[in-house]
Order: C-alpha cells, then sequence, then structure tokens
C-alpha cells in the first residue's frame, strides 16, 4: 500500500497554473514536515517548497512568488498551487513527508507525477 499518493500533473501551456496534491495514508500515526521536491531529465532532484506541521513554509527561489504549499493536517494532505507556469518547471514532481507509524519515523516519496510546460 502507498503510503503517499500524488494526482494532479499535467500538461500545461506557459503561464499556466496546476495543482498538485498528495494524500498520506489513512494509517499514519504523525506526519512532521511536508514538501515537494522535482527532477528533471538529467538533473537532480531538487526542493521545490516544504511545510511543517506548524504551516512554516520554505521555497526554493525559482519558485517564490509563483508556487504556494498548503496541507491539511486534519487530512493528511499537502498541495502546490503552482501558477505562471516555465518550461524550466518542466519534471516529475515528488511529494514527501516524514510519517510515524508503528515501525517509527521515516522519510517517504510518493511515485512521482510528471509536469510538462510547453513554451
Amino acid at each position: 500500500q502507498a503510503q503517499l499518493v500524488e494526482s494532479g500533473g499535467g500538461l500545461v501551456q506557459a503561464g499556466g497554473s496546476l495543482r498538485l496534491s498528495c494524500a498520506a495514508s489513512s494509517r499514519v500515526f504523525d506526519i512532521n514536515a511536508m514538501g515537494w521536491y522535482r527532477q528533471a531529465p538529467g538533473k537532480q532532484r531538487e526542493l521545490v517548497a516544504t511545510i511543517t506541521k506548524g504551516m512554516r513554509t520554505n521555497y526554493a527561489d525559482s519558485v517564490k512568488g509563483r508556487f504556494t504549499i498548503s496541507r491539511d493536517n486534519a487530512k493528511n494532505t499537502v498541495d502546490l498551487q503552482m501558477n505562471s507556469l516555465k518550461p524550466e518547471d518542466t519534471a516529475v514532481y515528488y511529494c514527501n513527508a516524514a510519517m510515524f507509524f508503528t515501525a517509527g519515523w521515516r522519510d517517504y516519496w510518493g511515485q512521482g507525477t510528471q509536469i510538462t510546460v510547453s513554451s
């Protein structure tokens, strides 16, 4: 059973918007930081945005002012609203969360969702 399930990827023209959502397993006992990362072809995975349980956010400089991360602690979800998308935002986007199950705390990743921004 996947611990993090993402949705919302796709193809969009430059200047457009997309929203990514990520839902954690209902079996989780606690979630600490959640975030989004991305990996473009031939590049390393990089941080896009993170959000703490207390709603403190952090963004990569490249997305500041365009992307907004949010979370719902009651629903164990984290979203990424992406506006003014650019071709260089094209990548596979991964949800990430530090979660506590019966075995203890661990870092988890979603399966990844493709975002393609055409010029």
